[in-house]
């Protein structure tokens, strides 16, 4: 590997530790690319091409997950976690953890509560097949 590919792939890793760790704050393109010291398109297309998805999925896939972990383990309401995962309508939140898990929260948390089985598996098996 190139240097010059070493130093991307480390000004990637940096926006999407970023990301990682500020996944509830509202965070842009142009925020994100300035962490990685590039140009906002350099930085969409660098970071698919790094790492397989646009910056905008891979944040909500963060914010879906960390629901999914709320959703099991506390009793806070759906619209509640909703915000506190970096959502700002929960329209789209429920759209996009139906289109990531399969389900809507209201159902994957039932289907959580009933069935206390790891994460991994339960959305390696409820997931849509395309």
């Amino acid at each position: 590997m190139s240097r010059a590919a070493e130093e991307s792939n480390r000004r990637m890793l940096r926006a999407r530790d970023a990301m990682d760790r500020a996944y509830a704050q509202p965070l842009d393109v142009a925020a994100l690319a300035r962490i990685a010291h590039v140009s906002p398109a350099h930085f969409t297309r660098t970071f698919r091409a790094t790492f397989g998805e646009t910056p905008h999925r891979y944040l909500q896939r963060r914010r879906v997950e960390r629901a999914m972990f709320l959703l099991r383990e506390s009793d806070d309401s759906v619209t509640d976690i909703c915000f506190q995962v970096g959502f700002t309508s929960p329209g789209t939140f429920s759209r996009t953890f139906s289109a990531i898990v399969g389900h809507c929260p209201r159902t994957y948390r039932r289907q959580a509560a009933a069935t206390h089985v790891p994460t991994c598996f339960t959305m390696a098996w409820t997931r849509p097949t395309t």
